[in-house]
């Protein structure tokens, strides 16, 4: 018996991996915490006819990892998810190529920093009186301390 359940399983989890092939990745459980974030305002159906899909289930089968997010509909998806499209397009970037891709992609056009990245940045730089401070280990270990590690 216990043979027979244990291969269901592993036919069950095969049978999802197939359907869901882009269930695990980051972008697929960014949108769902972005859709729960959103949820008091409004809707999954509403944030997928906001990014321009005609079908509103296609916003559920990028979340739960049926198909991937096209780099086309980057844009219009992070309006309606009231996101950071560089966030978004680098998770995208992740999800259709690869961690490959994506370190290609920055290797050509540098780093992709995220609008509230590029606020630490310039209060780093207001803070520190534009004076390009070194990272030392001291000011590592400060940083680290604000998010807990």
């Amino acid at each position: 018996m216990y043979a027979d359940q244990h291969d269901c399983d592993i036919e069950k989890k095969a049978k999802t991996m197939k359907s869901r092939p882009y269930a695990g990745t980051r972008l697929a459980k960014f949108i769902e915490t972005r859709v729960l974030e959103l949820r008091p305002n409004k809707s999954q159906i509403e944030i997928a006819t906001e990014a321009g899909y005609v079908n509103p289930n296609m916003l559920a089968m990028i979340k739960n990892g049926s198909t991937k997010l096209p780099l086309d509909r980057v844009p219009s998806v992070a309006k309606a998810l009231d996101c950071d499209p560089k966030l978004l397009f680098k998770l995208a970037l992740e999800q259709s190529g690869g961690a490959t891709t994506a370190v290609a992609v920055e290797a050509i056009f540098g780093t992709v920093v995220t609008r509230n990245e590029v606020a630490w940045l310039e209060e780093i730089r207001d803070a520190s009186g534009d004076s390009d401070p070194n990272l030392t280990s001291r000011s590592r270990t400060a940083l680290r301390a604000v998010f807990g590690k």
